[in-house]
């Protein structure tokens, strides 16, 4: 990734194995029970450590205390939004075509309409897997179970980095600067 923002597309993540599939999909189901929670929890985490991160939403953009983030109204939709597309990526990670939909929608949405910059996508993966292992200690502890999740989100950070390539964010972040 450059430090730009601008779009990489060097080496394809490491393939889901079918353990993997069944870790993930196993593991995933404590999570999205608690989804708001740890939505929340995900969100608070990230925007905290990557306040710059707020920059992409008017509603608490100027929030700076993670309780007031915590009581937010619209935080808590877009963590529910965050955990529902984790659920349909994580519910058909044996269906290509389905998770190639979910991909083009979300890079799409985040690319042209939001205009996101991709590198969150790494760092928003990276809080994720940290806030999981840390609020559900008896699934997330494993070695394999943190490289499973690993290898997933990194095909999510490569997978939106392809879709903005196809749109052409380079030019689309040129314009808007």
């Amino acid at each position: 990734m450059e430090e730009n923002g601008g779009v990489e597309l060097t080496q394809s993540p490491e393939t889901l194995t079918e353990d993997d599939v069944c870790v993930i999909q196993d593991t995933w189901r404590p999570v999205y029970e608690n989804r708001e929670n740890a939505g929340v929890a995900v969100l608070i985490r990230f925007f905290s450590n990557f306040p710059s991160a707020k920059q992409y939403f008017d509603q608490f953009r100027d929030m700076q205390d993670p309780e007031e983030l915590k009581q937010s109204v619209q935080l808590k939709k877009h963590a529910m939004r965050v955990m529902t597309a984790l659920n349909t990526m994580v519910e058909n990670l044996r269906d290509g075509d389905k998770l190639n939909t979910i991909f083009q929608q979300m890079g799409k949405s985040h690319a042209l309409k939001h205009k996101v910059d991709p590198l969150y996508f790494k760092i928003l993966a990276g809080v994720i897997l940290e806030v999981l292992v840390e609020a559900f200690p008896q699934c997330f502890s494993a070695a394999s179970v943190q490289s499973a999740w690993s290898k997933l989100l990194g095909v999510l950070y490569w997978q939106m980095n392809k879709v903005y390539a196809e749109v052409g964010w380079d030019s689309i972040k040129n314009t808007s600067e």
